[in-house]
């Protein structure tokens, strides 16, 4: 017998454990390889995924398993490339144990790292710091990088690799806590709790007086708003998250960008990590370097337990994790 977890019905606004469910059943082996879920990656972005709507991504099927990546060990291989006891990642089904073809599995090096760093720095969450900076950000020694949602797995990587680039780094988090541990532990140079905030516009000026040159956004919303009132010419925006609206059942408005984009000839993107495969074996060796030399950081939260899986989701529109967020089954 195995055991998956499956979407019951389509969240209304947030999450709740009602919209998920856990089934157990008896699954014939039609694939060449057997694995066994050790970690799963939960991560903001499924919520879009629970609408039925059309994305860069095809909607969860109600009544089917949830899917992100996973790291899995090989229980049983008829695949040369494959060998019992490798260990691989790859976008795969919230079960405990599943049958797979191989195809758009990747070995990794538990050696090199703990396994559950390739969900997170050296996984999805690393690429997606990376690559957005690379291909959209264009850092320049000197420059004031603003970063929101700065304690996550993104956001705490984007900034280590601005200080590696010689920027001056101002992250935005949602606790006091939050804010000394990206300062201390990750070399920030300055931090802005939103929940105690009451003049975002004027916490953004004080705390980069110079503007902002390049602002990675992980979060959306007012805190977005208040951010492009502070940029500077030919500034960069990038859109990776908008965390704060997900949950919204209706489509929010807000202040229009245009004038401010036009006014400092800005550039804001939308960034999406699967666009840049191609790019994905160059940054995981610059980051693992990193790792390597103590110049790059991370956090995780890791959550025991396969039942965790949907708590440990929800909790994540709740600010309860450090870093990444990651279930050990």
């Amino acid at each position: 017998m195995n055991e998956q977890i499956i979407l019951k019905s389509r969240p209304k606004g947030k999450p709740e454990l009602k919209d998920f469910e856990f089934q157990e059943f008896e699954e014939k082996n039609s694939q060449d390889l057997v694995l066994e879920t050790k970690y799963i990656s939960v991560d903001p972005y499924l919520r879009g995924r629970m609408r039925d709507e059309k994305s860069y991504i095809e909607p969860f099927k109600v009544g089917e398993p949830l899917e992100s990546m996973v790291v899995a060990e090989v229980t049983d291989s008829k695949i040369e490339d494959f060998k019992k006891g490798d260990h691989v990642i790859g976008m795969l089904d919230w079960k405990k144990k599943q049958h797979h073809s191989g195809k758009d599995l990747r070995k990794i090096d538990p050696n090199m790292a703990p396994a559950s760093a390739y969900l997170g720095v050296l996984g999805l969450t690393g690429l997606t710091a990376y690559l957005a900076l690379d291909k959209i950000g264009k850092l320049k020694k000197g420059e004031t990088l603003l970063v929101s949602g700065a304690a996550g797995a993104v956001g705490s990587v984007v900034g280590q690799i601005g200080k590696i680039k010689g920027c001056r780094v101002v992250g935005i988090a949602g606790s006091d806590e939050k804010i000394e541990h990206i300062q201390k532990k990750f070399g920030f140079d300055a931090g802005i709790n939103y929940k105690t905030t009451k003049n975002m516009k004027d916490a953004i000026k004080k705390t980069c007086p110079d503007g902002v040159n390049v602002y990675f956004d992980n979060v959306g919303g007012e805190i977005l708003d208040a951010a492009l009132q502070n940029i500077n010419k030919a500034a960069r925006i990038i859109n990776c998250g908008a965390i704060s609206i997900y949950n919204e059942t209706e489509v929010p408005t807000g202040p229009r960008p245009e004038g401010i984009l036009i006014k400092k000839s800005a550039l804001m993107q939308g960034f999406l990590v699967r666009d840049h495969m191609e790019d994905y074996q160059k940054a995981i060796s610059d980051l693992a370097g990193w790792l390597k030399s103590g110049d790059l950081k991370y956090d995780e939260t890791i959550v025991e337990g396969f039942d965790k899986t949907p708590q440990a989701f929800i909790d994540i529109f709740d600010g309860k994790n450090l870093g990444k967020m990651v279930v050990k089954v």
